[in-house]
C-alpha cells in the first residue's frame, strides 16, 4: 500500500515538473529544459516531506486532513527550493514562472493521483490493514459498516471479539470469534496491526485494563470514546500536567477563518460568473425553447439564524408540475410512500427534457450564484431547506441555522439523491460540528467530479 502511494506521488510530481517546463517553454520561455534535469533528486525531498507528514501510508486519515497536509508540505517545499536557490545565487538560472506552475501542477496532480489510486485499488484484497475490533455493541457495528463502506481508509475489520458469551457469530458480516483475551494470540498468528476499541459505555476501570493490557499487543491501539455528536474533524490531544484533554477547535466563533470563506466565496463567485455567462445564456435559451414558462424559479428557503430568503435556479419543471404529480403518484401507488419519505423520484413527471440534463449535471443551480454573492449563501453548507421539512432535523436544525446554506456541500458529495433524508441531516450537523476552510476546499474539489461522473444525480 506503501509502494502504491510512493509511486503515484513520485510519478505525480515529475508529470508536474515536466509539464511546468514545457508548458513555459512554449510560452517563449528563455531557458532550456535541459537546466532542470538534474534537479530530479528534489522529488525525494517532497517524498521524506510526505512521509514526515503522515502521509505513508495514510491509514485512518480524513480525505480533509490529506489535502492540508499535501497542500502544505508540497508549497512548504517549494518555498524552501526557492530559497535554496536563491541563496545559492542561482535565481537567474531559473525560470519563476517554471516553478509556480510546477507547484500548481504538483498539487493538482498528486491529489488526483491518490484518488486515481483509491478508485482503482482500495476495494482490492491486498489494500489497506487488518484490524481487530473489540466490542461486538452498536458501537462496534458502526465502526465496521464506516470501515466498510469507506475502503481509502485502509483499515479492513477482520474479527471480532467481546467478553459477552450471548455475543457470537457475526457482526455487520464480521465472524465474532470469541472474549478479549484471544488478542494476543490472533495479533501474532494473523499478523494484525491494528486494533479499535469499540466499547464507549464500559467502565473506567476495566477500559484502562483493556488499553493497558492490549496497549503492548498492537503498535496501532485506536479508542472510540463516549463522545458521539460533538467535532471530531479538528479535534486536538492536550497533555494538561498528565490529565489527558481534548480541545475542540470552535471554527465557527473565529473571525480568520470566517472571514476567509467569505473571501472565497466572493472571489471565486466572481471568477466562476464570468466564465460560465456564455453557458448561462446558452441555457437560458434552451429552456425557453424546449417549454412554456419563465426561464428562473425562484422559491423561499430557510437561511443563517432561520431567516427566510429567496433562491434561485433555472426552471427545469413544467408549468402544470403539481397536477402531473398529482397524477403520476395516482397510477404508480407504489412509489407515494418514497414520495412521501424522501421527496424525490427517479422518474419524476414534474421534469422537462433540458430540465433533466440540468438536474443530472447540477447546472439548475448555476443562479445561486447571485445568493452567494448577496450573502445570503455560501458555495459550501448546508443544503437549504423550506420550512416543512425543519422538523425533520429535529435538535439539529439550531446547528443548521448558525450558517450559511451552501450551493454545494457534503450531502451533494456523498451520494446526493441516493442518500436517505435523515443521513443529509446528519451531513449537515457533520458539516457544522467540523466545519474549516480546508473542508469547504475538499468539497469542492469532491462536487466538481461528482458532477463530471453524475454521481447518484436525477
Amino acid at each position: 500500500m506503501i509502494g502504491v502511494f510512493l509511486t503515484s506521488d513520485t510519478l505525480a510530481l515529475l508529470g508536474a515538473a515536466l509539464a511546468g517546463v514545457y508548458l513555459r517553454l512554449a510560452f517563449n520561455g528563455e531557458y532550456h529544459p535541459s537546466l532542470y534535469w538534474h534537479l530530479w533528486p528534489v522529488i525525494g525531498l517532497f517524498l521524506l516531506a510526505y512521509w514526515a507528514s503522515g502521509l505513508y501510508p495514510t491509514v485512518g486519515l480524513s480525505p480533509v486532513d490529506e489535502l492540508r497536509r499535501i497542500c502544505l508540505c508540497t508549497t512548504l517545499t517549494y518555498l524552501a527550493l526557492g530559497a535554496a536557490i536563491f541563496l545559492f545565487q542561482e535565481g537567474e538560472t531559473y525560470s519563476r514562472g517554471v516553478f509556480l506552475l510546477a507547484w500548481l501542477f504538483s498539487l493538482i496532480a498528486v491529489l488526483t493521483g491518490r484518488l486515481v489510486v483509491r478508485q482503482l485499488f482500495s476495494r482490492c484484497a491486498w489494500w489497506g490493514y487488518p484490524v481487530l475490533i473489540l466490542g461486538a455493541g452498536r458501537t462496534g457495528e458502526l465502526v465496521i459498516k464506516t470501515l466498510q463502506h469507506q475502503p481509502g481508509f485502509g483499515l479492513k475489520p477482520l474479527a471480532v471479539l467481546d467478553d459477552n458469551p450471548g455475543k457470537r457469530g457475526e457482526l455487520a458480516g464480521i465472524p465474532i470469534l470469541g472474549p478479549l483475551s484471544l488478542a494476543p494470540a490472533l495479533a501474532v498468528e494473523r499478523e494484525i496491526s491494528y486494533a479499535i476499541v469499540a466499547m464507549p459505555g464500559v467502565q473506567r476501570e476495566k477500559l484502562m485494563t483493556i488499553l493497558e493490557r492490549y496497549g503492548h499487543t498492537f503498535p496501532h491501539l485506536l479508542m472510540i470514546p463516549d463522545l458521539f455528536g460533538i467535532a471530531s474533524l479538528w479535534v486536538a490531544t492536550k497533555d494538561l500536567g498528565g490529565v489527558l484533554g481534548l480541545e475542540l477547535r470552535q471554527n465557527l466563533l473565529l473571525p480568520g477563518p470566517r472571514m476567509t470563506k467569505a473571501c472565497l466565496d466572493v472571489c471565486l463567485t466572481v471568477v466562476l460568473g464570468l466564465l460560465l455567462l456564455p453557458l448561462i445564456g446558452l441555457i437560458a435559451v434552451l429552456i425557453k425553447l424546449d417549454s412554456p414558462g419563465p426561464i428562473l424559479y425562484s422559491q423561499e428557503r430557510l437561511g443563517r439564524g432561520a431567516q427566510p430568503f429567496t433562491v434561485w435556479k433555472f426552471r427545469s419543471m413544467r408549468l402544470d408540475a403539481d397536477q402531473a404529480l398529482e397524477r403520476y403518484l395516482k397510477e404508480n401507488p407504489n412509489l407515494k410512500e418514497n414520495w412521501e419519505l424522501d421527496q424525490k423520484l427517479k422518474d419524476d413527471p414534474r421534469i422537462t427534457r433540458i430540465g433533466k440534463l440540468l438536474r443530472r449535471t447540477s447546472l439548475d443551480e448555476l443562479p445561486q450564484l447571485w445568493n452567494v454573492l448577496r450573502r445570503e449563501m455560501s458555495l459550501v453548507g448546508p443544503r437549504p431547506i423550506v420550512d416543512r421539512e425543519v422538523w425533520r432535523y429535529a435538535d439539529k436544525f439550531e446547528l443548521y441555522a448558525r450558517v450559511l446554506p451552501g450551493l454545494t456541500g457534503l450531502w451533494q458529495v456523498s451520494g446526493r439523491n441516493d442518500v436517505s433524508y435523515d443521513e443529509r441531516v446528519n451531513l449537515d450537523a457533520y458539516y457544522v460540528r467540523n466545519w474549516s476552510v480546508w473542508l469547504d476546499i475538499y468539497i469542492l474539489i469532491r462536487t466538481v467530479w461528482v458532477v463530471l461522473v453524475w454521481d447518484g444525480a436525477y
